[in-house]
């Protein structure tokens, strides 16, 4: 007995708590080297840290317990690798979505920050980086049917067209006179997702905004026309629309902050 270690001279020698050695053992998995007849104390063997590290090391890897009590005695070289092959996957597909949560926060902290400082009042030009979209079908609207009408269209076929509507979404007009014509209907929507292979090219842009519900873009098409025509710019492209401020952080529909933006140059 002298040579061998209690649970908790092992447990500060191996860094493992107590009380996971105790689960470890009661499972099966890990367990003590002797137990007194005594009082049933555990008693470890130094030489046992060897076979500890088999459980840690994949216990650490996020390989389930019960995996590695079944592997335990039956392990060998090709056994091993199939199971770090299968994890291998796995983890890449953690990663996978892992990255895309990532990528919606990230989306939606910009908005929001950039939304929080706006200056909602005013309509300037602004120059612009690129901005990778999504760009889902185009919009086939039925005798009064508006932004929402459509928009709930394609939230019910969201798995069918891979959209991902965890990002933000938007609202695109084909031109600004389709923008002023029919405000409440754009020709698509789209989704700000750093994987579409829909860019926003960079440049010079026309910059405007409003608070309001989807499709309520009050007279921002009118003050960004006049805006046009009194500083004698040339527009070209579609209009984007993207909603800085919506549901997510925002309790009111009517303080839904929406960006419009088109390409510029001067005439």
């Amino acid at each position: 007995m002298k040579d061998l270690l209690s649970i908790h001279e092992f447990a500060k020698v191996s860094g493992i708590e107590t009380t996971t050695l105790r689960y470890w053992d009661e499972m099966g998995l890990f367990s003590p080297i002797k137990r007194s007849n005594e009082n049933k104390y555990r008693y470890y063997s130094p030489v046992q840290l060897l076979a500890l590290n088999f459980v840690t090391t994949l216990s650490d890897l996020e390989i389930p317990l019960k995996t590695i009590a079944e592997l335990r005695d039956e392990r060998d070289p090709v056994n091993f690798l199939k199971l770090l092959e299968k994890q291998e996957r796995q983890m890449d597909m953690e990663m996978q979505q892992l990255r895309m949560r990532y990528s919606i926060i990230h989306a939606r902290q910009e908005l929001i920050r950039y939304g929080i400082r706006v200056d909602e009042t005013q309509i300037s030009v602004l120059y612009r980086e690129d901005k990778a979209l999504i760009l889902w079908p185009r919009n086939e609207y039925q005798e009064g049917e508006t932004f929402i009408n459509s928009l709930a269209s394609y939230v019910s076929r969201s798995d069918e067209l891979r959209i991902n509507l965890d990002f933000p979404v938007g609202g695109y007009w084909d031109s600004l006179e389709t923008f002023e014509d029919a405000p409440s209907q754009p020709d698509y929507f789209f989704t700000i997702d750093p994987v579409g292979t829909h860019i926003r090219k960079s440049g010079d842009y026309l910059i405007g905004f409003t608070r309001g519900y989807y499709g309520d873009m009050g007279d921002l098409p009118m003050r960004m026309k006049a805006y046009t025509d009194e500083n004698r710019l040339k527009v070209s492209g579609p209009v984007y629309v993207m909603y800085l401020h919506d549901e997510i952080c925002t309790l009111e529909p009517d303080k839904f902050l929406a960006q419009a933006c088109i390409a510029v140059s001067s005439a």
